[in-house]
């Protein structure tokens, strides 16, 4: 069984990556930088400091940053204890694939993902009742976690569980943060 899921892991990761074409790389290699949605980052701190009062924000923004450190450690920690290697490393599949970079650590689980989807989540979580548009929030993790497969940097399981992690921290962060704290004063509760 964990086989056969390897073997379609491998597919699926060289039927995206194939659908890659040499007009769109310079597009892919852009989206896939972390500098390239410091705006993106802005704009959901400035949106908490104008939905919320200054301390609200700042304790969400204090959170999201906690989240966002938290999340890498994790995705860091789980690459170095999985040791599995990245597609373009990987001497089963990549002559088969196109590699538009080649970093030399290991694969599982994505960082793009977990980081995109964890902080998206948790931004998403509260603004979304000030913030009609906030579901657009997701197109960033989407596209982020894509380009990796496009890159050839990892596997569809990397970025699922990625996401997975993301999402399920979130989670974890937003429920404690409701659990702990009174919206309205910021108090701790009892």
């Amino acid at each position: 069984m964990f086989e056969r899921l390897i073997q379609w892991d491998k597919e699926v990761l060289l039927y995206l990556n194939g659908l890659g074409s040499e007009k769109y790389d310079f597009f892919w290699l852009i989206i896939t930088k972390i500098s390239t949605w410091i705006p993106l980052f802005l704009i959901f701190g400035l949106l908490l400091f104008i939905k919320f009062p200054r301390r609200i924000a700042l304790s969400k923004f204090a959170l999201v940053a906690v989240l966002a450190f938290l999340i890498t450690w994790l995705a860091k920690f789980v690459k170095i204890w999985s040791e599995r290697l990245r597609p373009c490393n990987d001497e089963s599949i990549n002559a088969m694939m196109r590699i538009l970079k080649t970093p030399g650590d290991y694969s599982f689980f994505s960082g793009h993902a977990s980081s995109s989807f964890s902080i998206t989540l948790l931004v998403f979580l509260f603004l979304r009742e000030k913030v009609k548009w906030a579901p657009v929030f997701f197109v960033w993790p989407l596209l982020f976690s894509y380009s990796r497969l496009y890159l050839g940097v990892h596997f569809p399981l990397d970025v699922m569980a990625g996401a997975f992690a993301g999402v399920l921290l979130a989670l974890i962060f937003y429920l404690a943060f409701n659990r702990f704290t009174k919206p309205d004063s910021m108090s701790v509760h009892p």
